[in-house]
């Protein structure tokens, strides 16, 4: 009886893991995690080593986890695409070299190449005479799709290899994958035509790999990075490193991350460094990959029937996890707009427990058709905001219950309304709503507006529950004895935001105007707009058509500036703030002169000595300006660590490139 229960156990893995290989690779549309799925194998493998009479040849630990479609013709890869074992630990990274070096029979050093490990797609790329021939998926390992059609419309993919001793043959694996700008311009046209969204960049690149019309597939500006080496005939390299090398040469796309390192603590300390910048990238990753760098011990070491023995995934913690919606929640912020927002079933999700995730608009609970009582996959975007991902349907029990637009503003009871038909926001029209006005307070006092420092949300919060602030120019009137009547505000803490509060008043302009909270204006739009009017007063009277003049002010902008100001409410304030001190003025630095005066500056990667908004600073204050937008009209370019495709492009235009220390030098 307890083998047939294990029998039984056994089989039902087997069939959770074919379903969500299906779902996975057939239909692009996943139900469950990576780490899910991963344990799913895991004790999958578990089960059968301890129980090997139940090993069948169609177990998916025995071979490599995939599907291919119908649509396209099959190809036979000459060398299996295998996939990877997964570690997501530095425990687990260290116990996979120990057993590598039993293996080898010898404890000897082993140098490493790390790579990021992209979240795409696996293809094959074959080139014969150096022309491209055959482009394939990996499908089951063994057999993929190809899908040369489609592989060719990839722009940075070359058709023919460039240099001079290209092998006769030479076959190279990589990672299909789409940038996460290129995703969101997707998914609003297919919010506009009524289309299912794509959930991440792999499923999206994964899906328009598919598509049978190429001329769908150029459009959708899919890119591609080499990562690991197929065959080649009368070429011999002798190393990961060189192979990575000698691809650049042919022309080929190689990750510029990746990094040869002499042992596995750097191999180690490179992944980890990886850990939390990854989401400054333009792509999506999920880990990290570690590969024995020489051949020869690459050879040696040999592969299992899944994956090599030679390389290893260094998993992130999870992005994804599924959990159920307890209940739904609606928030006011600062412009009265009403967003609901989901309360979930406490869920461990990239390291840290999750509860609550935006619903953004109620257009997004409708695409979704959420519902309290659903099961959802949600996922930790840029290790920040939680996002629901998609309603795992299968899940519902009939029981759960519709959400519905309020009738009356959460916060306040007031009348709630939307400002055009067509637009997707509910907002509460009542100026006087609390939440509204702490949102006002909050941004206003932030670090890029104001910068009151000690005016946070526990202190907002008790201020507008006590009637002591109702508007931004009530800041202004407090004193310090009002602040000792607050909960743990004592004689020093109290001193401290008063000096704060009288230290915003000598902000410069633009960040007065950004801290007002004007829609659609952002730090660098409030910028721009203080460059050209010097006083806030001129602003009364500026038409869209005077806003539009300026190049990086656009017509939404323009408009949103011109109603923002003409508001009579707008105009007393701002003439009560006047009478307060704050200052209104830009006032004009020609007397400034110094080596950077007049110059413009784009910065990309990480500084060491600076924050970016620190370096911007700087320049400001020496007469310079800065930018986010490469152009040629630039003067110099900033690099710091690991810049992205802004020093590309600066290369490209031949514009001054700088580091850090050079830019120092300019500075002092």
């Amino acid at each position: 009886m307890e083998l047939e229960k294990v029998k039984k156990e056994i089989e039902e893995l087997r069939q959770k893991i074919r379903e969500a290989d299906r779902r996975y690779y057939v239909l692009s549309d996943p139900e469950i995690s990576d780490k899910e799925y991963d344990e799913l194998i895991r004790h999958l493998k578990e089960l059968e080593e301890k129980y090997p009479q139940f090993i069948t040849p169609d177990s998916p630990t025995q071979r490599v986890s995939g599907g291919v479609l119908e649509g396209f013709p099959t190809v036979k890869h000459k060398i299996k695409m295998l996939s990877l074992d997964n570690t997501y630990s530095v425990e687990e990274l260290k116990e996979w070299e120990e057993k590598i070096k039993r293996i080898l029979k010898r404890n000897i050093e082993i140098d490493y190449v790390v790579e990021l490990k992209i979240d795409g797609v696996s293809c094959s790329l074959t080139y014969e005479n150096g022309i491209l021939k055959v482009g394939a998926t990996r499908g089951d390992g063994e057999v993929g799709e190809d899908v040369t059609i489609n592989i060719k419309t990839i722009k940075s993919l070359p058709l023919r290899l460039l240099g001079e001793n290209i092998p006769k043959i030479l076959e190279v694996r990589g990672e299909i994958y789409m940038e996460k700008k290129d995703l969101e311009k997707i998914n609003k046209i297919r919010l506009q035509n009524n289309e299912p969204l794509f959930a991440n960049p792999r499923n999206a690149a994964s899906g328009s790999l598919k598509l049978l019309n190429p001329t769908l597939v150029a459009e959708r500006n899919l890119k591609y990075f080499v990562h690991s080496f197929g065959l080649a005939s009368d070429y011999e390299f002798k190393t990961h490193w060189e192979f990575l090398e000698t691809m650049k040469f042919f022309g080929l796309r190689v990750n510029p991350f990746s990094k040869h390192c002499r042992n596995l603590k750097e191999a180690i300390d490179y992944c980890l460094s990886w850990q939390d910048k990854r989401f400054s990238l333009e792509y999506d990753i999920d880990g990290m990959v570690i590969k024995v760098n020489n051949f020869k011990l690459q050879k040696e070491l040999g592969e299992t029937l899944k994956a090599p023995r030679w390389a290893v995934a260094y998993k992130f913690p999870a992005q994804q996890a599924t959990t159920v919606v307890t209940n739904i929640e609606f928030g006011v912020g600062r412009t009265g707009i009403i967003t609901p927002v989901a309360v979930l079933k406490p869920v461990e999700c990239s390291g840290v427990t999750i509860s609550h995730a935006t619903l953004h608009n109620f257009d997004e609970v409708k695409r979704l058709d959420i519902r309290i009582g659903d099961t959802v996959l949600i996922e930790r975007a840029g290790e920040v905001i939680p996002k629901i991902v998609k309603v795992i349907i299968s899940k519902r029990k009939g029981i759960e219950k519709k959400i519905s637009v309020p009738e009356k503003c959460p916060q306040c009871n007031g009348e709630i309304v939307k400002e055009k038909e067509e637009e997707v926001y509910w907002y509460c029209i009542n100026p006087n709503c609390p939440a509204r006005i702490k949102g006002s307070l909050l941004h206003y006092a932030s670090r890029g507006a104001m910068d009151i420092e000690g005016l946070g949300e526990s202190v907002v919060e008790e201020l507008v529950n006590r009637g002591l602030v109702k508007s931004i120019v009530d800041i202004y009137k407090l004193k310090k004895e009002d602040f000792l009547k607050l909960p743990l505000f004592a004689e020093k803490k109290a001193n401290n935001l008063v000096m704060a509060i009288e230290a915003s008043k000598n902000r410069p302009l633009w960040r007065f105007i950004y801290g007002l909270g004007i829609r659609h204006i952002g730090e660098k739009a409030a910028f721009i707009l203080a460059e050209h009017f010097k006083n806030i007063e001129q602003f009364f009277n500026l038409t869209e058509d005077d806003l539009r003049k300026i190049p990086e002010i656009g017509p939404i902008m323009a408009a949103s500036v011109v109603n923002f100001f003409s508001s009579k409410n707008i105009k007393k304030m701002i003439y009560e703030l006047k009478k307060y001190g704050v200052n209104l003025t830009s006032e004009k630095k020609e007397t400034i002169k110094s080596k950077i005066s007049g110059k413009t500056f784009i910065f990309t990667g990480e500084l060491e000595s600076f924050s970016r908004s620190q370096a911007q600073k700087a320049v400001e204050n020496l007469g310079g300006k800065w930018v986010t937008s490469i152009s040629k009209n630039i003067d110099y370019v900033v690099v710091g660590k690991n810049p992205g495709s802004k020093y590309d492009k600066a290369k490209t235009l031949k514009l001054k490139i700088i580091d850090e220390e050079e830019f120092k030098k300019l500075l002092f």
